[in-house]
């Protein structure tokens, strides 16, 4: 797949994760964090379950080895580290706004760099580095230039971010290496959606009452937000590396701000808007410099 196409599934992705966040914090009002992950969760690898073995069944008649106990123990990884990543944000949700929640979230672009350097010593692209701070003060303004308000939901969501980052690079890292980016999708929400049901039955007290009280929520997050989302984010990732591919994410908070406006009424201001473009200017540099840079290389190398 063309590199640019890949990044256009990416954008697709936050178009549909930051709407999101309008669902999964008006679901919050029937019942717990950790029930709406479950059920959600639970409903997209349904979805996706007959692709996934269809890829699976694909890839093992061409000859491809069974995966290993290594891979298993990496797609359970991934599964973990999505699990937690969910529920930081979706309890954090509970006492911070769409805006916030959106901004916190997409954090995780600064993680991802740091992670790559720290645990694997790769050093990413150097527009990276200049895209992440753009990124990073885009995110800022965004949430109109000022953190003071912050509370247990923004630190919970924060959390998040960590969890966030940690799966960008572990997705991305399987669906290379395996070819199976919907298989592993699949088993990754499967798995997240039974951990969160075992939990809520411990922490929470789900009903079939609150949950038929936020059907339409969960069918959203569950089809659009998860099954779909979430399998083009392990495809397209094939194709774009981790640190380009979570700025390119982060601009999820766009539209978590743009659904918060239109069904919550939440506004942003003259600041937030410039805080829109940063974020757009940081997708563009790192997506298009680099290619521009290999480009012009190429030519020169040219006799």
């Amino acid at each position: 797949m063309p590199r640019p196409l890949a990044t256009l599934l990416l954008v697709f992705c936050t178009m549909l994760w930051g709407f999101a966040f309008v669902a999964q914090k008006s679901a919050m009002d029937s019942m717990g964090p950790l029930t709406f992950a479950g059920v959600r969760y639970l409903l997209g690898g349904l979805v996706i379950l007959p692709l996934a073995i269809w890829e699976y069944r694909r890839k093992m008649r061409s000859g491809a080895p069974p995966l290993t106990r290594r891979k298993w123990l990496e797609i359970a990884a991934v599964t973990v580290v999505f699990f937690l990543g969910s529920w930081l944000q979706q309890a954090g949700l509970i006492h911070t706004t769409v805006t916030n929640g959106g901004f916190l979230t997409g954090l995780y672009v600064f993680f991802v760099p740091v992670i790559l350097l720290v645990f694997w010593r790769i050093r990413p692209h150097p527009m990276v580095w200049l895209g992440v701070p753009l990124a990073l003060m885009g995110l800022y303004y965004l949430n109109g230039a000022g953190l003071d308000r912050l509370n247990m939901g923004d630190g919970l969501v924060i959390g998040s971010a960590v969890f966030w980052a940690m799966h960008v690079l572990l997705l991305g890292y399987l669906a290379r290496s395996t070819g199976l980016p919907v298989f592993i999708s699949g088993i990754s929400f499967l798995g997240a959606g039974l951990l969160a049901i075992i939990f809520a039955f411990g922490l929470e007290t789900p009903t079939l009452e609150g949950i038929s009280g936020g059907w339409v929520e969960i069918a959203y997050a569950g089809i659009l937000s998860t099954a779909v989302s979430f399998t083009l984010q392990a495809v397209g990732q094939q194709y774009v590396p981790p640190a380009n591919a979570a700025i390119v994410l982060s601009g999820e908070s766009l539209f978590a701000a743009l659904g918060a406006a239109i069904v919550l009424g939440e506004r942003l201001t003259p600041t937030g808007y410039a805080g829109a473009a940063l974020i757009f200017l940081a997708i563009v540099l790192v997506e298009t410099v680099p290619l521009l840079m290999a480009r012009r290389r190429g030519l020169q190398a040219v006799p």
